[in-house]
C-alpha cells in the first residue's frame, strides 16, 4: 500500500453545501472523476441507458458517451476481469456490482488477482480499479440482494474497502477510491441511497482527500467536554442506527461516543484507541454477522491495545450467523437501536 498516497490535498474554499441524498452523491463524484480523467471508465450492467438499478449512474452515458460509460454482459467475473485488464493498459475503471450476492461469481477475479499483483510485481504494477456494491438491508429485497460480505474482502491483504454512512462521505469517499492507486471496494448502504444530507464540492481542479479511505470520524461526541461512557463504533447502514441509540441512551443519561469508521481495510485503530480511553467501553455495530466479522477484528485488537483502559469487555452487535431472511422479517435480524441499547447496557452493568 502507498501510504504517501494518503497526505491530504489542503483543498480550500469548497463549494457551499448542497442537500443531496447518497445515490445521488455518487453519482455527482463519478461526474467529477469523468471529467477530470479521461481515462477513467464507469462499467457494469445497466449502468449506461438505464442508469443502474438505483439510478446511480443516471446521466453519465449521456453527458459523457457510450465509450466512457459501458453496459457490460451479465457476468461479474468478465467485468471485474476486464477491469483488471484496462487498469494495466493505464485505465481507471469503476466497477458496478448490482447487488452484494451478486458478488461472488467475480470473488476470484478479486482476490487472486486484483488484490495481488501489486505486491507479486514488486510494487512495478498499480491496479486503481473500483468496485462499487450496494450491500446491506432495509429495503426488503429477495434472496442474495441484502447482503454484508465486506469480512469475506477484508481478509485478503492488497484491497483496500470502505463504507460511507452520509452523503458528503458518499462524494468524497467515491472520488478518493477512484484516484487512489490501490484497488478500492466501495461498499454502498443501498437503504441510505435515498437519505439526503450536504455535499460540498471542492473548488474545480482540487484533488480528492485520500486520507477518508483509512480515516475514522466522530460522528456524535458525548457531552460538551467528549467524555461519556461508552463508545459506539460503526460503518456504512449502521451508523444511523448508532446514532438513534445514542439518543435513546442520552434521554436515561447516559452519554455516548458514535464512532464512524467509513474504512473496513484498514480499520482506523488509532481513532479508536482513542475513543475507547475517553468512555472505557466499546460496542462494535455492523449489519453482517458478528461471526468472523468486522467486530470480531476490532475487539480483539482494543483488547490487545486498550486492556488496561476498558471497564467492560467489547461486545458486538450484528447480524446472526444465519443466510439472510426474507424481507418480511428482515427487522429481526438487522441491529436497530434496541439491541445497541441492550448491549450498552450490559456493558453499564459488568
Amino acid at each position: 500500500m502507498t501510504a504517501a498516497v494518503f497526505a491530504p490535498t489542503g483543498a480550500e474554499a469548497a463549494a457551499p453545501a448542497a442537500q443531496v441524498g447518497l445515490g445521488q452523491a455518487i453519482n455527482q463524484a463519478l461526474a467529477a472523476e469523468l471529467a477530470a480523467d479521461e481515462k477513467v471508465l464507469v462499467m457494469g450492467e445497466d449502468v449506461g441507458a438505464l442508469g443502474g438499478v438505483f439510478r446511480v449512474t443516471a446521466g453519465l452515458r449521456e453527458r459523457f458517451g457510450t465509450d466512457r460509460v459501458r453496459d457490460t454482459p451479465l457476468g461479474e467475473a468478465g467485468i471485474v476481469g476486464t477491469a483488471i485488464g484496462l487498469a494495466l493498459r493505464g485505465y481507471r475503471p469503476v466497477c458496478e456490482i448490482q447487488f452484494d450476492g451478486f458478488v461472488f461469481p467475480a470473488f476470484s477475479q478479486i482476490t487472486t488477482q486484483l488484490a495481488k499483483l501489486r505486491a507479486r510485481s514488486g510494487g512495478r504494477l498499480s491496479l486503481p480499479v473500483t468496485i462499487r456494491i450496494p450491500y446491506g438491508g432495509r429495503i426488503g429485497a429477495v434472496e442474495h440482494h441484502s447482503e454484508s460480505p465486506e469480512a469475506l474482502f477484508a481478509h485478503t491483504a492488497g484491497l483496500r474497502l470502505v463504507s460511507p454512512s452520509n452523503s458528503q462521505d458518499a462524494y468524497d469517499i467515491t472520488r478518493a477510491a477512484i484516484a487512489c492507486p490501490d484497488p478500492v471496494i466501495v461498499f454502498e448502504p443501498k437503504g441510505l441511497y435515498w437519505s439526503k444530507g450536504q455535499v460540498a464540492e471542492p473548488p474545480d481542479g482540487a484533488a480528492p482527500d485520500l486520507s477518508v479511505l483509512n480515516r475514522a470520524r466522530v460522528a456524535r461526541r458525548a457531552g460538551e467536554t467528549g467524555g461519556g461512557q461508552v463508545t459506539l463504533a460503526a460503518y456504512g447502514p449502521s451508523v444511523p442506527q448508532a446514532l438513534a441509540a445514542a439518543e435513546r441512551l442520552a434521554e436515561d443519561g447516559v452519554e455516548s461516543e458514535v464512532l464512524d469508521l467509513r474504512a473496513i481495510s484498514p480499520i482506523d485503530f488509532d481513532a479508536i484507541a482513542e475513543s475507547v480511553a475517553r468512555t472505557g467501553r466499546l460496542v462494535v455495530v455492523h449489519e453482517a454477522p458478528v461471526f468472523f466479522g468486522a467486530g470480531a477484528e476490532i475487539a480483539a485488537r482494543v483488547t490487545e491495545r486498550c486492556f488496561y483502559l476498558l471497564e467492560a469487555p467489547v461486545l458486538r452487535v450484528g447480524g446472526y450467523h444465519l443466510p439472510y431472511p426474507p424481507a418480511l422479517i428482515e427487522h429481526d435480524y438487522l441491529p436497530g437501536p434496541e439491541r445497541i441499547v441492550a448491549a450498552v447496557r450490559r456493558a453499564l452493568d459488568f
